[in-house]
Order: C-alpha cells, then structure tokens, then sequence
C-alpha cells in the first residue's frame, strides 16, 4: 500500500512529544512508503514488500535533542536523519530503507537522549495473492495487483446494489482481505394487493426503475398515489393505496314532489328509503311530483362514477292537467300543462255549438285545478 501511515504504541501522549512539553514517554514510531507495499502482521511487524521504499520515523521534538536508531539487521548501513520537508523536520527523526531485500528484516529501535525506547520489527517477505481476474460485468473493478498490500476497489452500475466488500486488500498471509463481492438486481418488496379485492394492479416491475400502477375496481375511488417507483435504496417512493366504495350523497326531495322506490331498494317506506339509503355508483333515483304539479328536470337521475349525480333533482310546479276535448268539440290553446291564471275555450264541430248563455272560461288556478270543466257542445237539434 503506498504511502500508507500507521503508529505503534499510540497514546495520547504522542501528541505531547512532538510538541514538545515532554521525554518522560518511548517515542512513537510511524511508517511511510513513497514506492512499494506493506502490510501489518497480527504480531504487529510490518511486512515489507521486497523492493519497497520504506520510511522509519521517530516521533520527537527536535529541540530536546536527537534520538538515535540501531537495528539488528547485519546487512547494511541505514540513513537517518531528520526529515527534511519543513513541516515535519522538527519532530520526525527518519531511518530509510530503499528496495528493501530480505536481509533488511529485523527489529529497528528508536531511542531518545533519556534512554527511552521504541521498536517494530520489519519483515521483508515476497508474498503474492492469487491473481485477481477483471471482474464480469455488472462488477465494475479497479485492481492495483497482487503482492501483499495491494488492493482492488469495487463498485456497481445503477440498478444494482453490491453485496459484499467494496475493497479488498492482499494480506501478510497471501491471502486476500474479502472474497470478491458481486452486483445483485435493486429488488423493492413485492407488492400484494391480493388482500384488497378491489384493488387492481395494471402494471409491476419491482426492478429499480420500475414502477407498480394502480387502479380500483368499478364503483370505488383510488386513495394515495395512482402509481409507485422502485428507487436505488430498494424502497417504493410511496406506500399502496386503498380504495374506497364511491357514494353520491342523498339528493334532495323536491318541494311538492317525492322520491319513488330506486331501483336497488328494499325499504317499503319512501320515507325511510330516502333517510337511510346509501347511493352507489349506478344507483337510479326516480322522482314524482304530487297531483296538481308539473315536473321540470330528469325525472329519473343516476350517481356517477365521480360521486356525482347525472342530473340535478328535478322541481315540481303546480300546473293544470290537460282537461281533454268535450265530446264534439277541441280545447284552446291545446297544452299537456297550464299555469295558474291560464284560460282554455272550446270550439265544437260543424252541427254544435256551445251553451248560449255567457260562461265564464275555465281558468288554471294556483292549487293546479280548474276552475270548471270544459263546456259541453250542443248540437243545434237541441238548442
């Protein structure tokens, strides 16, 4: 892994020597690796890479003096020194291992001035994983290589979720850190609607992008969203909806007029039909006016699948029937209804005549009943 840091013996006091204000405590020894790989082993040795450029450093703060490095290794001499870049070399004191061999292994020391004492272990060893193979698609993978320290990053296309590591590491061991992970298909929940009989699903696909559409049965009213979608986090964007029975509310009786049994009731009361009939969708209400009324509107209306009536009620006026002809003669102005304050006369046919002495028209009055039948027609022979 490269460039990778990692403390030995962290305490909260390490932040105290490199600023400084102590060396009552072993320093802290950190690593660094401009080229190559590493890993660290359960016994807490570093494992090396062979070939690598590994960096030693001893935390300490320059101005209480410095520290000295001694290792075991027999094979050759080692850099050391304070760092250079300005920001580190007033507290990290460096050894420098280039393309480490694996003579280079063994215990590296850091001792401050005080005889306080730090060490890690290196272990310069050539451990290979086996060799990842570029993953099939869905997988989308970047693999860095093999040898210990190396890692490989996954990730999935939209629409797919990753089940598993999203990056694995070659460990000390030659083995890798996870099994390789894989793409599974975004699946939101399945969606019953079989509980709710009045509920229809017109189209499913519980695939990420796909959508579940809805609808009621004839008669009843969708509540909640006509439609969900399977988003990326596996979810519906909404919950299922419900569906209501549509009822059109009771209309209203006309003034003077009545509603006849529809065609749906059982009550023999009209009375009592009207106060606790429920009106479904389809449901007929016949209406019908009291004698002496004319009624104006639909006599017959229906309740909609909007919850709506097809007709306002109807209303009923207080009219005149058409009184019919005398016998041997026609009424004026012929009508099949008369409003209050309407007159009628009667012509009679060839041969007769109405009575001679003055008879006053019949008139339509304000309850809907004439004043006076017709008058007959006469024939001459009996005048």
């Amino acid at each position: 892994m490269k460039s990778q840091r990692s403390g030995f013996n962290l305490s909260p006091l390490v932040f105290m020597i490199v600023r400084g204000e102590t060396e009552d405590v072993p320093p802290t020894i950190v690593f660094g690796l401009p080229a190559g790989s590493a890993a660290v082993e359960p016994s807490g040795a570093l494992a090396v890479f062979p070939g690598s450029i590994l960096h030693l450093e001893c935390l300490f703060a320059r101005k209480l003096g410095n520290p000295e490095w001694t290792w075991t290794s027999t094979f050759r001499q080692y850099l050391t020194g304070w760092a250079i870049a300005a920001r580190e070399r007033d507290w990290k004191y460096r050894l420098s291992i280039y393309y480490a061999k694996v003579q280079d292994s063994g215990i590296y020391t850091c001792s401050t001035p005080r005889g306080l004492s730090n060490s890690i272990r290196v272990h310069v060893v050539d451990v290979q994983c086996p060799v990842l193979n570029l993953p099939e698609p869905p997988l989308i993978g970047k693999i860095e290589g093999a040898r210990m320290g190396h890692g490989a990053t996954f990730e999935c296309p939209v629409g797919f979720k990753l089940e598993g590591a999203a990056g694995i590491t070659c460990q000390y061991n030659g083995k890798w850190s996870a099994e390789m992970p894989r793409c599974e298909t975004i699946e939101c929940p399945p969606i019953n609607a079989i509980g709710d009989t009045r509920l229809q699903l017109l189209e499913y696909n519980n695939t990420f992008g796909g959508r579940a559409v809805f609808a009621c049965m004839w008669g009843h009213q969708l509540l909640g969203s006509q439609n969900v979608e399977c988003q990326g986090d596996g979810s519906w964007s909404g919950g299922m909806p419900s569906c209501v029975e549509i009822i059109c509310p009771t209309p209203s009786i006309p003034k003077s007029g009545r509603i006849m049994e529809s065609q749906t009731s059982r009550h023999n009361s009209p009375r009592k039909q009207h106060q606790t009939r429920v009106y479904k969708v389809g449901a007929l209400v016949r209406f019908a006016c009291l004698p002496g009324h004319q009624l104006l509107g639909e006599a017959s209306i229906i309740c909609t699948e909007n919850g709506t009536w097809s007709h306002p009620p109807p209303v009923c006026k207080v009219r005149c029937p058409y009184p019919g002809d005398p016998p041997h003669g026609r009424i004026a102005p012929l009508k099949f209804w008369y409003k209050p304050g309407d007159n009628i006369q009667v012509t009679c046919s060839p041969g007769y005549v109405t009575p001679l002495e003055p008879v006053r028209k019949p008139t339509c009055r304000e309850n809907g009943i004439w004043s006076a039948p017709p008058p007959p027609c006469r024939s001459y022979k009996d005048v």
